[in-house]
């Protein structure tokens, strides 16, 4: 309990310093402890500890920990990448979408959540990375590929999310956020609501280039099973 209770506050230490240095207040970042692969007792510590948003990469395994949490205090967040066929599960669980990378995927989203009765919160993945073996949108078509999203009857588009490639040092991440920075700020206001960028290696740097949303898991819960 006590170790991972230091790391949260540690973590939540270092993003209120980039938050200073980037002009803002630490409470403008939000913090997803991502917890994939994490047991459910690790997961109850951090939230004792005073995390609430958790991030969940798969939805199978999210459904186990979320009907064994519940929603009561905490955000749950989908982060990986989402099927088609898992959409049913995946509105009735999550809070928030973080990964929408085509229209079939967005409008189904759109009709199983009108099918539950609610309006579901998605962001866009943008493939900042330039990785073709990555997920998510190309940045030249993101903005074009937003408007879309945000006629999608059912779901409410807020903003985007992306992930730098992985280099040794943070530095060179810098360049990579920059862009989709300048891309949110494209968006109309109703859709920048989140810009979720950043992760254990990188988040500092994430957020003195304006992420207000970081998704932190190995830097808190210690490695993953």
């Amino acid at each position: 309990m006590a170790r991972i209770a230091e790391n949260l506050a540690e973590v939540k230490g270092r993003i209120a310093q980039a938050a200073r240095r980037s002009g803002r207040t630490p409470e403008d970042v939000t913090l997803v402890v991502v917890t994939k692969k994490v047991e459910v007792s690790r997961i109850l510590e951090a939230i004792s500890a005073g995390a609430t948003e958790l991030g969940e990469n798969y939805v199978q395994e999210a459904v186990a920990k979320w009907q064994a949490i519940g929603s009561a205090g905490v955000r749950w967040h989908f982060i990986g990448h989402l099927q088609k066929n898992k959409v049913k599960q995946a509105v009735k669980v999550f809070d928030l979408i973080q990964s929408v990378d085509s229209l079939p995927l967005a409008q189904e989203i759109g009709k199983r959540a009108l099918d539950q009765g609610r309006i579901m919160d998605v962001l866009i993945e943008v493939r900042i990375s330039g990785e073709e073996t990555k997920h998510g949108v190309s940045p030249e078509d993101a903005l074009a590929f937003a408007q879309e999203v945000a006629q999608v009857e059912g779901i409410k588009l807020q903003g985007f999310m992306g992930m730098a490639p992985f280099v040794v040092n943070p530095e060179e991440a810098r360049p990579f956020f920059a862009r989709l920075k300048q891309l949110w700020d494209k968006l109309p206001l109703e859709q920048r609501q989140w810009l979720s960028m950043g992760m254990s290696h990188d988040f500092e740097v994430a957020i003195e280039e304006g992420s207000n949303m970081v998704r932190i898991g190995t830097a808190i819960l210690g490695p993953r099973s």
